[in-house]
């Protein structure tokens, strides 16, 4: 029997072996990994959450920076983190609950478990979980799962769907048409100009609270036209970057950077509606 190559001999068992007993390859990702992997976790995660949902049991304990935290928020993140280590043994994971984990590696899983957890406190359906996913340090595929409306987003910059049907933002070019999300108008004040986010929200048609990350999926979907958040966290915007820009929409920080290294987010239908934006709430 002829023998393999010198530099061949040593991957010949490993790749036996992988094919054999059907062991995971952490050597990247595709669109419909991505799609197959996020459908799994979310049929685990989806029940978990909604285990406990209105149930007037649930205990809401609060963080150091005064953000609530649940039962459901810690479970579904121990969920998901145990099944990408299991799947894909090389990548990272940032998480809002449990921290940083190899968040070097090439490929970084970016998860909220509970993105609206005061909603989901309440007994509010507008809240969801997030899923992102970086290639070197960008955004490169995101989900956002509504467990109690049954609805899956997802997104990879170029495409994106709400349960496997491919979605567009609307067209939207004129401020005084427009419908303006904020999960919270009073904060802004806080973070950011609060005299020009006043000024722009008398300029728009109306203006509505329907916020966290179920905004951002009324903008992908056409429903709205703005949404905007004075200041967010890694897990908050990782998700939502591949879906806004997949479905035509325009996705910045509050200054117009990059969102990916930003701690704010504004996201429009269209890139003449986002300029606008831009200007009118720029000191």
């Amino acid at each position: 029997m002829a023998e393999w190559p010198a530099p061949w001999r040593g991957l010949v068992p490993l790749v036996l072996f992988v094919v054999c007993f059907r062991l995971p390859l952490p050597f990247g990702m595709d669109h419909d990994d991505f799609i197959r992997f996020v459908t799994s976790l979310v049929d685990v995660t989806g029940p978990t959450i909604m285990s406990v949902y209105r149930s007037p049991a649930l205990a809401v304990s609060w963080k150091g920076d005064q953000s609530p935290v649940t039962w459901a928020d810690t479970r579904a993140e121990e969920l998901m983190r145990d099944a990408i280590r299991t799947r894909w043994p090389g990548h990272g994971i940032i998480g809002e609950e449990f921290g940083e984990d190899r968040p070097d590696a090439e490929w970084v899983w970016v998860l909220d478990p509970i993105d609206g957890t005061r909603a989901f406190a309440a007994g509010c359906p507008l809240f969801g979980t997030l899923i992102g996913l970086l290639q070197g340090g960008e955004p490169r595929f995101g989900a956002i799962h509504l467990p109690a409306l049954g609805d899956l987003y997802q997104g990879d910059g170029t495409v994106s769907t709400r349960n496997g049907t491919p979605i567009r933002t609307r067209p939207s070019e004129s401020l005084a048409e427009s419908t303006l999300l904020c999960t919270d108008t009073l904060s802004v004040a806080e973070h950011q100009d609060g005299a020009a986010f006043d000024r722009l929200l008398r300029s728009v048609r109306q203006v509505r609270t329907w916020g966290d990350c179920f905004g951002y999926t009324l903008v992908a979907g056409g429903g709205a036209d703005l949404m905007l958040d004075p200041v967010m966290n890694r897990w908050d915007l990782a998700a939502l970057i591949p879906v806004i820009r997949g479905a035509g929409g325009v996705i910045t920080d509050w200054q117009g950077r990059d969102p990916a290294r930003g701690t704010s987010a504004i996201a429009a239908a269209s890139t003449q509606l986002h300029a606008e934006v831009i200007a009118a709430l720029q000191p």
